[in-house]
């Protein structure tokens, strides 16, 4: 058939290295880090972007957007390509795209260069993060997967907790383009650890789904697209209602496709069947549309509201994002033992509580003191959601589809968070702008209540997901 690229389904070479999880989980867990760095620390150099270059909303949108963009329309394809050809082989390219994306972003010299350099650093997180929870979950049995996807997620969030003081003390201690020089050297290091330490293995599809992944691209950056471009062109512009509708009927020739067509699908509609699999899918759309919406204003809000420097604003914002490494392995313990869904609904509930309650607070005037206690309450609610929502995915779905499941997981999850930031900038232009102070505040303070609406809504999908996920 043309609609796939036929080879034979290779086992891993006899007389590689030995297994070692430990290795597995360190080096998925800086690879995930790498990735959620790079969204938190570039957000905390927006008002120096800002400055530096003249960027307007709409640059620094796609700053964040771009990278966003081209992760969540790829997503599934690099978790494809890991299952077809090897998940080290793989992860080893996605690793050295970042790196290179990452040393192009440093070498920028105007908003449309570094847009495009982070297209090329999206490139390489979308192949590179999905592997990171595949190679995991091929690593560890069920019973002791939580333990480790709970120290990916602690992992993870050091990343999301390091960001903005990282991002602050290198824009005012250096440059902003230092954000990405770091990403080099840490990448070219990884390099090698990880063609000698990770096991190869594969998926259990014998072909590549060609047509599955021009369809799922082309849907996803379709339905994408529109919410990145609806603050400037407007929701009810011919651009927009085109991208909607183009992401929608490529979105069902896809399942179309996938059902009926394809002889190996790249995702087998079966697992939406599985209550666990679509709940947790659901709930990571929504807390990453709400987490990402909130992070986008709220580095925003101590510098432009608060008037805070860069290197102060991040160590401020850090009673919110230092509670995933606090946290998260621990919540991710507990889910092996008690089951994923409290950890979901109690997490998303928080978020939503602690934003709605920052919301509140936010008007000319407040203080940094009434700001930490809705950050902390945010900021442990995300922390139960992380590891709990990528231990049901890829509990949901037999071994061999660990990849898919990961894959999944991730386009919703950069899908989300493009709506989110798309929706935060919306609501923002409507009601205030960075003409002063108190008209940052005027608009700030609308975006955030959007933001903790997300977040209740997913705990009220998360209240239906089953008490065990287990395929």
């Amino acid at each position: 058939m043309t609609d796939t690229l036929s080879v034979s389904v290779r086992k891993p070479p006899a007389g590689q290295a030995p297994h070692r999880p430990v290795w597995t989980v360190v080096l998925a867990g800086l690879g995930a880090l790498l990735c959620s760095l790079d969204v938190v620390v570039v957000a905390t150099a927006l008002p120096a972007l800002r400055a530096d270059f003249g960027a307007s909303l709409s640059d620094l949108e796609w700053t964040i957007n771009a990278y966003n963009l081209v992760f969540a329309c790829l997503t599934l394809t690099g978790a494809a390509l890991g299952d077809r050809f090897g998940r080290r082989r793989m992860y080893l390219a996605g690793l050295a795209v970042f790196t290179l994306g990452s040393a192009a972003s440093a070498l920028a010299g105007g908003p449309g260069q570094l847009i495009g350099a982070r297209v090329v650093q999206g490139a390489g997180a979308a192949v590179l993060l999905p592997l990171t929870l595949t190679l995991i979950s091929e690593a560890f049995p069920a019973e002791k997967r939580g333990v480790a996807i709970g120290v990916w997620g602690g992992v993870t969030g050091l990343g999301v907790a390091a960001g903005p003081v990282l991002g602050g003390a290198v824009t005012e201690g250096l440059s902003w383009q230092w954000i990405f020089w770091l990403n080099v050297p840490i990448g070219l290091a990884m390099l090698p650890f990880a063609a000698t330490r990770l096991r190869e293995s594969y998926g259990t599809r014998p072909q590549l789904d060609l047509v599955g992944l021009v369809l799922a691209a082309l849907g996803v950056t379709g339905l994408a697209w529109a919410p990145v471009r609806a603050p400037q062109a407007g929701w009810g512009s011919a651009e927009v209602l085109t991208a909607l509708a183009a992401g929608i009927v490529f979105l069902a020739a896809f399942l179309l496709w996938e059902r009926r067509g394809a002889r190996y699908p790249m995702l087998p509609l079966a697992h939406f069947r599985n209550r666990g699999f679509s709940v947790a899918n659901a709930a990571a759309f929504l807390v990453f549309g709400s987490l990402l919406g909130a992070l986008f204003m709220i580095t925003q809000l101590f510098q432009t509201g608060l008037g805070y420097s860069p290197l102060q604003a991040g160590v401020r914002i850090l009673v919110w994002n230092a509670m995933p490494l606090l946290v998260a392995p621990v919540a991710g313990a507990l889910a092996d033992r008690f089951g994923t869904r409290p950890f979901m609904f109690a997490g998303l509930a928080l978020q939503a509580l602690g934003l709605a309650l920052l919301a509140w607070q936010v008007e000319p005037g407040v203080r940094y003191g009434q700001l930490v206690v809705p950050l902390i309450i945010a900021g442990v609610g995300i922390s139960m959601v992380f590891p709990s929502v990528a231990n049901a995915v890829t509990s949901a779905v037999p071994l061999g589809d660990a990849g898919v499941a990961a894959g999944v997981n991730n386009a919703l999850r950069e899908l989300g968070g493009v709506f989110g930031i798309a929706v935060a900038a919306l609501v923002f232009t409507q009601y205030g702008g960075y003409g002063s102070p108190a008209s940052f505040m005027d608009g700030c303070a609308p975006a955030l209540w959007v933001s903790a609406g997300a977040a209740g809504v997913g705990a009220v999908v998360a209240a239906f997901a089953p008490s065990r996920t287990r395929a």
